[in-house]
């Protein structure tokens, strides 16, 4: 705590010495969001460079003034919360003043910001994340308040905890994770009884483009257990575009690569040649819309997959189809077959990538 507060006594250190010498106060922001500050690392995926380029946030330019001062605002909350040991989520920040804020993703942004700028994780500044990911399996962990979590003795969902970082004493005899893309998936697994017909294992899920708690948590359970991580997704860009960021990371978080990505994981399915495989039929797949292809074009461009020659090629497949798939396409074999056949021969011979 008193790196971070060294860190933005820092900050407001530089703003009084600018206002001492009559000039303007600015704030340098990395351009997060830019690919040319990126580079692609098998072992973390995708991070930020040393030397990338930023942005100024100026006091005395219309533009920006207004972002200035909402960063000096939550700066000053942040510093108020490490200074007396309290937490609050993005949401608690939003609500403390919307006028001023204006819109969540507000908040979010100047505190992704603030976390870059500051070279500081974001759970260390006190500001957590509302959890919307699951889990469910053989585990069991307290959590930093002291509660008892044991998803192990029944098929009853738990909330992903919104201090992963202060969870200990995790314990499971899991063979497997297995992340889920979609929670209707993810429950009807609960429902078939999964993770003890086949073999012990963790499930989870982002439902659907995973929250910052739902990662940790992924990355936790890899450090802890060391076990192998699949992902079940929908054959479609957009489910590819969920895995990677479980694998690779997202452009936008790249400063916080290290704690995030697990490059270990496995596309177990759907794969776009398992269609043809399973024989499924043409009309229970979906056409690709414009944006499903400029999506698939985009990742197909990315780094990380010149250095996935199977996973290209699905792709391939994909864009030559133009054509997509959700897991539940299954149920047109039977109305168990993901949890009764697919899964079961693909952990046992081995059909990830």
């Amino acid at each position: 705590s008193s790196e971070v507060l060294e860190a933005i006594e820092n900050v407001i250190q530089g703003v009084v010495q600018s206002l001492a010498q009559k000039k303007a106060p600015v704030l340098t922001v990395a351009n997060r969001t830019d690919w040319g500050n990126i580079e692609f690392k098998d072992s973390v995926g995708l991070q930020m460079i040393p030397g990338c380029t930023s942005k100024q946030i100026r006091s005395d330019c219309p533009q920006s003034a207004k972002r200035f001062a909402l960063m000096l605002k939550i700066l000053s909350m942040i510093y108020k919360m490490v200074q007396s040991n309290t937490y609050a989520t993005k949401r608690d920040i939003y609500y403390s003043d919307t006028q001023l804020f204006g819109s969540q993703s507000v908040v979010d942004q100047i505190i992704n910001d603030i976390s870059c700028m500051l070279k500081i994780p974001r759970r260390s500044l006190h500001v957590l994340a509302t959890t919307k990911g699951f889990v469910a399996g053989n585990l069991s962990f307290t959590e930093e308040d002291g509660t008892k979590v044991n998803c192990t003795c029944s098929a009853t969902v738990f909330t992903v905890p919104s201090n992963v970082q202060g969870i200990k004493n995790l314990t499971s005899h899991a063979k497997f994770i297995l992340i889920v893309e979609k929670d209707a998936t993810f429950q009807r697994l609960l429902d078939d009884d999964f993770f003890n017909k086949v073999s012990p294992c963790i499930m989870i899920t982002g439902r659907g483009i995973p929250d910052l708690n739902t990662r940790l948590l992924v990355r936790k359970l890899w450090d802890s257990f060391k076990i192998p991580i699949f992902s079940l997704m929908d054959a479609d860009p957009h489910g590819v575009e969920i895995m990677c960021v479980y694998k690779y990371g997202s452009v936008s978080m790249s400063f916080e690569a290290h704690n995030l990505t697990v490059p270990s994981v496995k596309w177990l399915g759907l794969l776009p040649s398992d269609l043809k495989r399973l024989n499924i039929c043409r009309d229970a797949l979906i056409p690709f819309t414009k944006q499903d292809e400029n999506k698939l074009a985009s990742i197909q461009k990315r780094p990380y997959i010149a250095s996935q020659p199977l996973w290209k090629k699905e792709l391939e497949i994909m864009a030559t189809s133009k054509l997509k798939a959700e897991i539940q396409v299954l149920t047109s074999l039977s109305s168990d077959y993901l949890s009764r056949v697919y899964l079961p021969n693909k952990l046992q011979f081995g059909g990830w990538l």
